[in-house]
C-alpha cells in the first residue's frame, strides 16, 4: 500500500468516525422516513400518469370499436340498397377500424397490466413506510434507553474511581479530628478550673465524720450506747437528772406533741 493511499484511508476512517459520532438515531430515522415518503409521493405521481395513459388507451380502443361498428352498419345499408360496391368499400373501412381497435386493445391491456403491477408495488411501499414509522418509534425508544444506560454506567464508573467518595472520607476524618480536639479542650478546661486534681481526689476520700460524732454524742446523752464518751465537767449531774426526769415523763407521753 502506497503512502498516499494510506493517508487517504486514514482520512476516510477519521471522517467516518466523526460522522458516526455525529449521527443521532432519531434524526437519521426521521430523515430516512422523509426520504421514503418523498419517494412514495413521486411513485404515486408516476402511477397516476401511467393510469391516466391507460385510461386514454381504453378510450381510444372504445372509439375504434365504435368506428368499426359504424362502417359495418354502413356496409349493411349499402347491401340493402343494392350497392355492393359501396358495401365492399365500407367493409374495408370497417376492417381498418377494427385493426386500429385491436392495436389500441393490445396497448391498453399492456398498460393496464403495468399499472396493476406498479400499483401493487406502491401499496407495498406504503406498507413498508408504515412499518418503518412503527419501527422508528421502537428504535428511538431503544436508542434513548441505551443512551440513558450508558450515562448511568459512566456516572457509576466515575464514582467508582473514588474521587467523589474520597472527598467524603477526608471530610469525615476532619470532622472526627475536630470533635476529638473539642473534647480534649473541654477536659483541659475542667481540670484547670477545679484546681489540683490530686488534692481534690484526696479530699473526696476523707470520711464525713462530723455527722457521725454528733449522732454518737446524742446517743450517749440518751444512754443508748455502751461506751459513751466521758461527759464534760458539769454534764454528769445534768445528764443524770435529765435521764431520771425523762424516764418518768416519757411514761406519760402518748405523742410527739406531749413532749
Amino acid at each position: 500500500m502506497g503512502l498516499f493511499q494510506r493517508i487517504s484511508t486514514l482520512f476516510k476512517s477519521e471522517a467516518n468516525a466523526a460522522i458516526d459520532k455525529m449521527e443521532d438515531p432519531e434524526k437519521m430515522l426521521n430523515q430516512s422516513i422523509r426520504d421514503m415518503q418523498e419517494q412514495l409521493n413521486q411513485a404515486k405521481a408516476q402511477v397516476a400518469e401511467s393510469i391516466a395513459y391507460e385510461k386514454r388507451l381504453k378510450m381510444q380502443y372504445d372509439k375504434a370499436i365504435e368506428k368499426a361498428k359504424e362502417w359495418e352498419g354502413k356496409a349493411m345499408t349499402a347491401v340493402n340498397a343494392g350497392r355492393d360496391d359501396l358495401a365492399t368499400q365500407a367493409l374495408e373501412r370497417q376492417a381498418e377500424a377494427q385493426k386500429e381497435a385491436d392495436g389500441f386493445y393490445k396497448q391498453w391491456q399492456q398498460q393496464k397490466a403495468g399499472c396493476d403491477k406498479i400499483k401493487e408495488k406502491l401499496k407495498t411501499m406504503n406498507n413498508k413506510i408504515g412499518e418503518a414509522k412503527r419501527k422508528k418509534s421502537l428504535l428511538v425508544a431503544q436508542a434513548k434507553r441505551a443512551e440513558a444506560s450508558k450515562t448511568i454506567h459512566e456516572t457509576l464508573n466515575s464514582m467508582n474511581d473514588g474521587a467523589a467518595f474520597s472527598t467524603f472520607d477526608r471530610m469525615a476524618e476532619k470532622v472526627e479530628a475536630m470533635e476529638a480536639q473539642a473534647q480534649a479542650s473541654e477536659e483541659l478546661a475542667v481540670d484547670y478550673a477545679s484546681g489540683d486534681s490530686l488534692e481534690n481526689e484526696l479530699d473526696n476520700l476523707k470520711p464525713a465524720t462530723a455527722n457521725n460524732d454528733a449522732l454518737a454524742a446524742l446517743k450517749a446523752k440518751m444512754g443508748k450506747t455502751n461506751a459513751a464518751p466521758a461527759p464534760a465537767h458539769g454534764e454528769q449531774a445534768y445528764g443524770g437528772q435529765y435521764n431520771q426526769q425523762s424516764q418518768g415523763n416519757l411514761a406519760n407521753i402518748s405523742s410527739w406533741d406531749d413532749l
